[in-house]
């Protein structure tokens, strides 16, 4: 498959990441990845958005107001995509068979019913295949959408 072929979702971690200047280099890299994504095909779950929200507002990364404002930037330069009631049947099936956590199993699905070929993600098994959605882990690949 070529890369102009790829369609990619960003898991939250990545976005988490991107707003977190104590993480150091991952969060530099990050900021490329997301920007980067931006000029890709690529689209962002609201299961992840709302990942995302929790994450950074519970850990004190972010205070509410900033981390529904870095939402909602969000939703406007990528689409946003749901999970339908077919996912979540899915996703519960995928946890049975393959032992992955119920919302790692619906991030996949929900993917794979939008047509992502990658999550670019650092939760996940590296370069696992599942519903023929592969998931990469950017942080250790150097020009990822190259």
């Amino acid at each position: 498959m070529t890369k102009r072929n790829r369609r990619y979702t960003l898991d939250a971690n990545i976005l988490i990441y991107a707003v977190d200047s104590k993480a150091g280099e991952k969060h530099h890299k990050a900021i490329d990845i997301v920007d980067k994504a931006i000029f890709q095909d690529c689209i962002l779950t609201l299961q992840v958005l709302g990942e995302f929200y929790f994450a950074t507002t519970r850990k004190g990364k972010m205070s509410m107001e900033k981390a529904e404002e870095q939402v909602n930037d969000w939703q406007v330069l990528f689409p946003v995509v749901a999970a339908t009631p077919e996912c979540i049947s899915d996703a519960m099936s995928l946890t049975r068979q393959h032992l992955v956590s119920f919302w790692d199993a619906l991030l996949l699905v929900t993917a794979k019913k939008n047509e992502v070929t990658h999550i670019l993600s650092e939760d996940f098994q590296e370069g696992i295949i599942l519903e023929e959605v592969t998931v990469v882990n950017p942080f250790n690949i150097d020009n990822l959408f190259e």
